[in-house]
């Protein structure tokens, strides 16, 4: 019943999608069109699909039509800048190292110290004491009982163990 009541005072309008994109967006979202080619820096592919800068400013707009002439009237900064409007990074800066690592064997150490916790408060909280079959006492008083028994005196266990001289077999 209160359900009803609020959804008959915010009214069916204010519960659709439109609104929500009208009050975000303001007006249409702009979305990316993943099937065109887009710009990446690889080392293996050294001449992307694209341009870096779509969107030319007027003064790179000035140097592009400067770039058809010589290149001998160029400088070094221009023809920087010109190789800049291609490509966003050098061959240099790609192959620059990073801090990656860092953070990669941090958390590889955060991941085991909190395995490690785990593991810790498993065996004080959770398990409980060792059983006493597992006492080395416990084991030889098994072992002794089944040499007794001559268990699997073929293949097996008891097959190891020379009677005679009250020794395992070498």
């Amino acid at each position: 019943m209160l359900a009803s009541r609020a959804c008959s005072l915010i009214g069916k309008r204010a519960i659709s999608t439109s609104i929500c994109v009208r009050a975000h967006g303001h007006g249409i979202a702009k979305t990316e069109d993943f099937s065109l080619p887009c710009y990446i820096d690889r080392r293996d592919i050294p001449l992307p699909p694209v341009d870096y800068a779509r969107n030319l400013t007027s003064g790179q707009k000035a140097l592009k039509e400067k770039e058809k002439a010589s290149w001998a009237a160029l400088s070094v900064d221009e023809k920087l800048e010109l190789y800049h409007i291609k490509f966003h990074e050098t061959f240099a800066e790609m192959n620059r190292g990073s801090n990656e690592w860092k953070t990669i064997i941090g958390g590889v150490f955060f991941f085991v110290g909190f395995t490690a916790f785990i593991v810790i408060w498993q065996r004080k909280y959770v398990f409980g004491p060792v059983p006493h079959t597992l006492s080395e006492e416990w084991i030889a008083m098994q072992t002794k009982r089944m040499l007794d028994m001559r268990v699997n005196p073929i293949q097996g266990f008891s097959s190891k163990w020379d009677y005679e001289k009250n020794e395992w077999k070498k």
